[in-house]
């Protein structure tokens, strides 16, 4: 009699092919995504759709501007084209001299060489930034956005651009002291100086902001140190830009050069429209206005647009000339550059100049 077989294993207690190393199975594969898209092509995409916005605002700003001012631009255009056609050249002719003065006090208040088409066209373009922001600062922008390009530090960017405005301020202000002992007519300016409650006015605004920043110069470290680094680098930048004559008489021959060529547009617009008021009187009012109210806050100008049109009247002309007047040299100097300021502004930016 045979023995019995012994009973089948329990499944529990088989051996498992998992345990045999020869038999292990290959480890799971884990869900791998498809290969990934690499960061630079995205990065390049933000970078242009910034840079494509950018250049497309200045000119949106500047369509956007001439719409809401248009029944003021159309008032100019109109006046303009019946004006006499002979003197409207030398007033664009002066236009363009001013661009040339602006370029050479720039490239006057910083030692390094910039180049000469690159600063004349970003100069053309600040005028178009200017309509943007108040007291001259969208011009200062661009040149300071255009002085880094070039390789400018930051701290000396920055001075040179102060330079450019005390050089610029104190030109214009011996410009306008010599034709006041030229001229007889500065004694109807008395007229237009205020009473003596708004100079103390804005005496004691004066004061109190220069002590404020005192303070705060003095108190608060962080805000000191970099002031006073600045400082140390437009010091430094001075004295090597007055060691250099080419420097030199870049900076204040072209400081020297801005108001008369701004003030030869006017003469020339006011000549056009029958102004009736002399050339050296028009050179002074310009030069009056430009500096009583030059440092208020306006966009495009417009203080001083209204206190050239007050000074006009008060040396003879009749309002609606000095007004007409006043419209021509904005069509001539800041309203016709503007959309090829802008374009140009774009254009920069498109190059990587700004």
């Amino acid at each position: 009699m045979s023995p019995p077989a012994p009973p089948p294993p329990s499944p529990s207690r088989s051996p498992s092919p998992s345990r045999s190393p020869s038999l292990s199975p290959a480890p799971a594969l884990t869900s791998c995504p498809g290969p990934q898209a690499p960061a630079r092509p995205v990065s390049l995409i933000r970078a242009r759709s910034v840079r494509l916005v950018l250049c497309l605002a200045p000119l949106l700003l500047a369509g956007g501007w001439a719409t809401a001012h248009r029944s003021v631009v159309y008032e100019g255009v109109r006046r303009l084209a019946a004006a006499d056609p002979v003197w409207l050249p030398a007033g664009i002719g002066f236009t363009c001299l001013n661009w040339v003065a602006a370029s050479c006090v720039r490239q006057g208040a910083v030692p390094d060489r910039l180049p000469a088409g690159s600063l004349l066209a970003s100069q053309f373009a600040a005028g178009a930034a200017n309509h943007v922001l108040p007291g001259g600062l969208g011009a200062h922008a661009v040149t300071l956005r255009f002085l880094r390009a070039q390789g400018v530090p930051p701290a000396r960017a920055a001075a040179s651009i102060g330079l450019y405005s005390l050089a610029k301020s104190g030109a214009k202000t011996l410009v306008l002291l010599v034709f006041l002992a030229v001229s007889p007519a500065w004694r109807r300016l008395g007229e237009l100086v205020p009473d003596g409650r708004l100079l103390v006015s804005v005496g004691a605004v004066a004061c109190g902001s220069a002590a404020v920043a005192g303070v705060l110069l003095t108190v608060v470290r962080p805000l000191r140190r970099p002031v006073t680094g600045l400082v140390r680098a437009a010091l430094a930048d001075v004295r090597e830009v007055h060691t250099r004559p080419r420097r030199v008489c870049a900076l204040w021959g072209g400081a020297l050069a801005m108001p008369l060529v701004q003030a030869g547009t006017l003469v020339c617009v006011g000549a056009s429209l029958g102004l009736g008021v002399p050339w050296e009187q028009v050179v002074l009012a310009q030069l009056a206005a430009g500096t009583a109210v030059g440092a208020v806050p306006a966009p495009g100008g417009l203080a001083v647009d209204a206190a050239l049109v007050w000074t006009l009247v008060t040396f003879g002309a009749s309002p609606a000339v000095a007004t007409a007047t006043v419209i021509g040299y904005r069509v001539l100097t800041d309203w016709v550059p503007l959309l090829p300021g802008a374009l140009v502004l774009s254009a920069l930016i498109r190059a990587k100049v700004l």
